[in-house]
Formats: structure tokens, C-alpha cells, sequence
């Protein structure tokens, strides 16, 4: 599914004050139907704002977004969330914490429990179907909100940044495990992060947002050989991450 964003300025009100709060500005962007799509930027640059207004969860101010040409008015089934908080139902297990979007589209119970169990499989949670979330690894838990985002087969899938809460060797196993289900599903996958290297690892193309008010400073196309081995460790890596360090240092803000 493609994402189109035409000139989209997001304000919010402030109290006591006339002038509204800018948080994003004239962003206009195009991601592909099947692109992984990575946005870098500073705190506060409305990174998360973007993400809100492609849920349908808020509305721009002015400007339009497009799903496959079809302005977005709201939430719907055709996008996957997954936060950084996992947000998960602890009172259900795993696999019945997957079947929750399923149940929303009434799919028969039967046919939920495939879907759900076939999806853990997918993210690597084989054996861990009737766990409770407090029984699960952080890791874990948020391969099951992966699992549960992508279970009812949404289109386009939202990243906010997932894996900020994981500690780094959880964090490239799980990119390595995105990028793999990513290639598998075809799915249009867009990535918020405050991370450079992880912008890079994971992108076909990185976005880069200036500070408040939010706007495109540049599109990185990111492209790599192979993706074999220590891909961190290798110079054509170290260009790009130079690259998108050195968009961002422009704008005088510090980055993570």
C-alpha cells in the first residue's frame, strides 16, 4: 500500500497564548507500496505526530494523507501499530493477546487460534503460545505485539520506536527478526527511531526530520551489497551513518 503526505502541517493549541504550537510543517513524503521506510530526528521534532496523523488517530491541520490515493479519515484495519511500550493484555496469554485484532473482524475461533499460532511462529515464539505476559522477556514481549499487529494482515505496518526499551543485543536480534518478517510479508513499513545505526540497518531509505517545527531535511537512500555478515562493521555503513549524523548536526541539535 503506498503513503502519500501532501503538505501536512500539524498545530496544536497552547493555553493562555493566541499562537498555536507548530509541531509538524509543510511535510510532503512518498513511501512505496512494500518500502521500509526509517524517520530520524531529534526530541521533540514531531516524529510521533507524523505517526499519529498516518494511524488516523489525529488530523492534519492543513495538507492531506493518502493510502493507495484514498484520503486517511480515521483508524482502520489496513495499518498495524506497534509502540514502544508493548501494550499488551495481562490477563491474556500470548497467543490470545494475538487473537485480539482477529476477534475485532470476527474471524472464527478455530481459525483465530491458526492465524495467531501461525504468527508467534513467525516472530520466533514457538512454545511460548500460553505464556502470560509478565511470564515473557521484554524481547519476547514485543514480538508478540509484532505478532499481534501483523496477525489480522494490515498493509501498512507503524513503528514507534519498538525497540527503544530493550537492551542492545535484544534490540539487533529484533531488527535482524524484523527485517526478516519484512521480507517475508511485503508488508509497507514505516519506523520511527531516535537511533542513526538503527535507521540505517533498517531502511531502504531514511528520512530526516529537522527539529520543531518537524519538516524533511533529506531522504537517505540506503543500499548495501549484501546484507551478510557484520554489516555494522562495514565502511559503505559507517558513510551512510556519517551522512545522516551530519544532516542532523546541521541543524545544530543533538542527536542520540
Amino acid at each position: 500500500m503506498k503513503i502519500e503526505l501532501l503538505d501536512v502541517t500539524k498545530e496544536f493549541p497552547v493555553r493562555d497564548s493566541g499562537t498555536p504550537f507548530t509541531a509538524l510543517s509543510g511535510v510532503s513524503l512518498s513511501v512505496a507500496s512494500g518500502e521500509f521506510l526509517t524517520l530520524v530526528g531529534p526530541s521533540g521534532c514531531g516524529k510521533s505526530t507524523l505517526l499519529d496523523l498516518l494511524t488516523g488517530l489525529a488530523t492534519p491541520t492543513r495538507g492531506e494523507i493518502r493510502l493507495d490515493g484514498v484520503p486517511v479519515t480515521g483508524p482502520g484495519l489496513d495499518r498495524g501499530i506497534v509502540f514502544q511500550q508493548y501494550a499488551l493484555f495481562p490477563w491474556r496469554t500470548a497467543l490470545a493477546n494475538v487473537e485480539f485484532g482477529l476477534e475485532a473482524k470476527a474471524v472464527p475461533r478455530r481459525e483465530r487460534r491458526e492465524l495467531a499460532g501461525h504468527y508467534l511462529d513467525l516472530v520466533g515464539l514457538t512454545g511460548f503460545a500460553e505464556r502470560y505476559p509478565h511470564e515473557l522477556s521484554g524481547g519476547m514481549r514485543q514480538r508478540v505485539a509484532i505478532a499481534r499487529s501483523l496477525a489480522y494482515d494490515p498493509a501498512v505496518l507503524l513503528m514507534d520506536e519498538p525497540f527503544a526499551a530493550l537492551d542492545a543485543q535484544t534490540r539487533e536480534s529484533l531488527q535482524e527478526e524484523l527485517l526478516r518478517i519484512w521480507q517475508a510479508t511485503g508488508k509497507t513499513v514505516v519506523f520511527i527511531t531516535h537511533g542513526i545505526d538503527e535507521a540505517v540497518y533498517l531502511g531502504q531509505r531514511v528520512a530526516v526530520m529537522t527539529p520543531a517545527p518537524g519538516r524533511i531535511r533529506e531522504v537517505v537512500e540506503v543500499s548495501f551489497d549484501s546484507r551478510e555478515g557484520d554489516l555494522r562493521g562495514t565502511a559503505r555503513f559507517g558513510e551512510y551513518r556519517h551522512a545522516i549524523w551530519s544532516l542532523l548536526r546541521e541543524e545544530a541539535v543533538p542527536v542520540a
